[in-house]
């Protein structure tokens, strides 16, 4: 494994996993509107710079809900996996999804840490696969939970992350003009401050005009 080598839209894939309202009522850990924003920022990540995504829910029907509706807008026509097993990789179609992206690193976000996350990623792991846990898009029942998770998978060899982080490295060169007005916009409607600064730079500094929302980006 080759967890030095820096994440690029051709060496990963990303995956998502029970973002749906029932996990989202029991997340303590974070604050629920922003892990919102940053699920949706890693989302548009994987968009903006095509890469292979996978989304996958647990008992919609029986108990959790539909997954996100905003995380489901992003990526139009895709359904996600359904299962019954709280953990994805004992479900053979999630198993066979992954396979088929052909990627070694797997960009990981899930609720709830301790279960949604954990699980798949000691066993993606004990497969041979590098597995990146994006920390601020996923959240526990508490904050000793979420912590907890988060040591135990790094121990086994998961890289912690963050949405900005994962954006920022697929982008990496701001001569990368295809993408670049997409991921400005996409910090401007999800990375608050930043965002702000970056709207403030725009307009203020370089004498654009007011930016609209980005959500259609």
């Amino acid at each position: 494994m080759n967890y030095t080598e820096l994440l690029n839209p051709q060496n990963s894939a990303v995956i998502f996993i029970d973002f749906q309202p029932q996990m989202t009522f029991g997340v303590a850990s974070i604050d629920r509107q922003t892990l919102f924003n940053n699920v949706l920022l890693l989302a548009k990540a994987a968009r903006i710079f095509q890469v292979p995504t996978i989304l996958t829910t647990v008992e919609s029907k029986g108990f959790s809900g539909y997954m996100w509706p905003q995380l489901l807008d992003l990526f139009p026509g895709q359904e996600p996996i359904e299962r019954s097993s709280m953990n994805s990789w004992e479900d053979e179609k999630f198993v066979a999804a992954v396979k088929a992206t052909g990627r070694k690193k797997l960009v990981m976000a899930a609720l709830w840490t301790e279960v949604c996350l954990a699980f798949p990623t000691l066993e993606a792991i004990g497969a041979g696969y590098e597995v990146y846990a994006v920390e601020d898009a996923s959240g526990g029942t508490s904050g000793t939970a979420h912590n907890a998770a988060m040591r135990r998978i790094e121990q086994a060899g998961a890289v912690p992350m963050t949405a900005l982080q994962v954006l920022l490295e697929y982008q990496r060169d701001w001569a990368r003009k295809e993408t670049y007005d997409a991921v400005l916009a996409a910090v401007k409607e999800h990375c608050g401050a930043y965002g702000q600064g970056v709207e403030y730079a725009y307009t203020m500094v370089h004498g654009a005009p007011p930016s609209r929302s980005g959500a259609g980006h």
